[in-house]
């Protein structure tokens, strides 16, 4: 706006609309990028996982709303009444991120070999990664539950916290089944079945190893293989190992959602096919190497010490899930805004070099100062009590330091560089499909 303003200093409406013809386009895009990406989630038959996605979709979408109502409204030429006293009003292209562009360019290969790989490495860790719901050692052990909890483990084992339910329909010998969880190996002690109101009755059982292990977990499939049918095996231990279980099944279903509709949204916004498809593998590396990030941070424990918490050996189930959503809905924002500005200077130009230089001056500066704000939040969230929290903030943290710094700033136009105008290509057929859509004004 303060471009458009500058250029027409006397006719807020037009500065207005070219804003809104131009940013304003690329703003849309921006959320819907978040808003379908976060829809994935709900795919997960997980109340509060659909919940927290709902609620985080209608807070993106009423700041859309808001960025697209309301901010239009409100512009004029107050806006410059604060500028800082070495920024120029009128100044929108930024010389020296114009200078950044110029020094990529000829260094373009060299340096998206570099950040690919650096970005791969980073990645590496994700083939050894191991997840599983949180046990007690995500609460500080001044705590009261943790202290409650060590003290059930002292007297009754390690299983002794989180007993297994097994419920005995009636008509069934409810001793037999007593009987068979004894015998079964990982149980420590099942004690005598209790009647229920309703003719069955209820077998609880102590295994040898904690609530939330893999040990654990395993137990409960053996005690589902072995015990006659009608026989159900519930309790905390069944529980996490149920959740674990829907949410590894459902993992491949919203990944490749989310994939899909990134790219149809790409292909939808920027028409161009290699744009589209870039885009969505810009954003799996920004992904795998936040989560290469937190799988080192929090499985293997390197940050254990100087963050002070218990390494568990495993990220929490629904964090891969969940941060991946999240992550991919910031890494997919950055891109559309900057390749939205790309299509606006090729759209002028028709020149693919020029195309990088520009979005870079256009929007470099903004990139990096949304960036900044969000690494802030986000790794303040890393010196929070509860361990899932300092997941949440190492994982989205680091997702926006690599993809801003890394893969918005350098790979995208290193690559882009490379392409030239076979970046922006479209079939006809596709172009007869697609709407027309355009950025420049």
């Amino acid at each position: 706006f303060r471009g458009a303003l500058h250029a027409t200093p006397d006719d807020r409406g037009s500065a207005v609309a070219a804003t809104m013809d131009t940013a304003g386009k690329a703003v849309l895009f921006s959320g819907i990028t978040v808003l379908i990406s976060l829809s994935a989630v709900l795919l997960v038959p997980i109340p509060a996982f659909r919940s927290m996605a709902a609620g985080m979709m209608l807070a993106v979408g009423f700041v859309l709303l808001a960025a697209m109502t309301l901010l239009p409204a409100m512009l004029g030429n107050w806006i410059n009444r604060l500028a800082l006293p070495w920024h120029s009003v009128g100044e929108h292209r930024s010389p020296a991120w114009e200078r950044f562009a110029d020094r990529i360019k000829p260094r373009a290969l060299l340096l998206a070999g570099v950040v690919t790989g650096a970005l791969l490495l980073l990645s590496s860790p994700l083939l050894g990664l191991e997840t599983g719901m949180p046990g007690i050692n995500v609460l500080p052990k001044d705590k009261q539950a943790r202290q409650g909890y060590d003290l059930l483990a002292q007297s009754f084992g390690p299983g002794g916290p989180g007993p297994i339910q097994i419920i005995v329909p009636a008509g069934q010998d409810a001793a037999r089944v007593v009987d068979t969880v004894s015998g079964t190996t990982g149980v420590a002690m099942a004690f005598p079945a209790q009647p229920g109101a309703a003719g069955g009755s209820i077998v609880t059982a102590i295994a040898t190893t904690d609530p939330s292990s893999k040990e654990s977990s395993q137990l409960v499939e053996r005690l589902r293989d072995t015990l006659p049918a009608g026989v159900l095996v519930g309790g905390p231990v069944a529980e996490n190992h149920d959740l674990d279980q829907t949410l590894r099944d459902r993992a491949p279903i919203v990944i490749g959602t989310v994939l899909v509709l990134g790219f149809l949204l790409l292909l939808f916004a920027l028409q161009a096919v290699f744009i589209a498809v870039a885009g969505v593998i810009f954003n799996l590396l920004s992904v795998g190497a936040a989560f290469g990030v937190g799988a080192l941070a929090f499985q293997h424990g390197w940050l254990a010490g100087p963050m002070g918490f218990e390494s568990q050996g495993y990220l929490t189930s629904w964090a891969p899930l969940f941060f991946f959503a999240l992550v991919f809905a910031i890494s997919m924002d950055y891109t559309v805004f900057l390749l939205a500005s790309a299509r606006e200077h090729y759209e002028r130009t028709r020149d693919g070099a020029e195309a990088v230089r520009g979005s870079l001056a256009h929007t470099g500066r903004p990139i990096v100062a949304a960036a900044a704000v969000m690494i802030a939040v986000f790794y303040t969230f890393a010196i929070a009590g509860p361990l899932p929290m300092k997941e949440m903030g190492i994982i989205l943290g680091t997702a926006v330091l690599v993809d801003a710094f890394l893969v918005r700033l350098v790979l995208v136009p290193a690559v882009l560089y490379m392409a030239g105008d076979k970046a922006w290509w479209l079939p006809r057929w596709a172009d007869r499909l697609l709407p027309d859509v355009r950025f420049a004004h």
